[in-house]
């Protein structure tokens, strides 16, 4: 789809993007192949510029000359010519409500490896794993775990990041990440129901109760998140395109998803929900 694209070209709307297309200009080759250009204003040579840098940049495997000049809203495009650049994202912490809890678990995955680190045992290794990416893709990240992370971990994330949270709101989807995944048909298996309250309580039974179950369980729930942003990008990707004439022959079949390697406990879980219930009800 980036191959297609010309609205980050200076003075080219989406309006002009879509008469390009409409006239048969699907490219950037192609536009620089054509004598007649479909629109005024537009100065050929500069255009010539501007896709021989595009044509350059693509080749260089370089994001971030087109996050630059997209609108952020159309970082999706990066998708898939960047993905074996991308990093699939999020993090637990002790709270759900202030900048003064502590990251407890990070998941990191990036189509082909899963990689995780937990307080107090490998928690630093993140800040030079991440390093090897350009472009990051979460779940509210924008507002929540990118900033958290470059607080917590003193650590500059300047990466190219793809928000999904915003993506699928554009598509009429909302309520959160399972609420999405749900919406999209995704199952989460023995994982359904965990959300991040029970996230939180995993973490306390685990250094309370020194529960290792828990933690396997905190584990799974954070590494199934960044397992399904896969999943979610992809289907994202795939409906964005309907928005263009390029759907038959861009889009994507669906990933195959690994083996999530920890699994959750079912009788922590139930205990844990248990042990919540009985707290309001006192």
């Amino acid at each position: 789809m980036l191959e297609n694209t010309f609205c980050h070209i200076p003075r080219l709307s989406l309006r002009t993007e879509e008469k390009f297309w409409s006239e048969g200009i699907h490219g950037w080759h192609a536009a620089l192949n054509v004598s007649t250009l479909p629109v005024a204003r537009v100065n050929k040579d500069a255009l010539r510029r501007h896709l021989d840098d595009s044509i350059a940049n693509l080749k260089l495997g370089n994001p971030y000359y087109f996050a630059d000049l997209l609108p952020p809203g159309l970082h999706w495009r990066l998708f898939p010519e960047f993905r074996n650049r991308i990093a699939y994202l999020d993090i637990e912490t002790t709270g759900l409500y202030g900048w003064l809890d502590k990251i407890t678990t990070i998941a990191l995955y990036d189509g082909k490896i899963i990689r995780h680190y937990i307080q107090g045992v490998n928690l630093q290794e993140f800040k030079r794993d991440i390093q090897k990416y350009d472009i990051l893709v979460t779940y509210n990240g924008k507002c929540f775990d990118v900033p958290f992370l470059r607080s917590a971990l003193k650590i500059r994330l300047e990466q190219v990041h793809i928000d999904l949270r915003y993506v699928l709101h554009a598509l009429g989807f909302s309520g959160g990440l399972k609420a999405c995944e749900k919406q999209l048909g995704i199952s989460r298996g023995e994982l359904d129901g965990i959300d991040g309250f029970m996230a939180v309580a995993l973490w306390s039974d685990f250094k309370n109760n020194r529960n290792p179950r828990a933690l396997e369980t905190l584990v799974s729930y954070n590494i199934q998140d960044v397992l399904n942003l896969e999943t979610l990008l992809v289907k994202a990707y795939n409906r964005k395109l309907k928005e263009t004439p390029f759907t038959r022959v861009r889009k994507l079949p669906m990933p195959v998803t690994p083996e999530n390697p920890f699994q959750p406990d079912r009788e922590t879980v139930n205990r844990l929900k248990y042990e919540f219930a009985r707290h309001f009800e006192q």
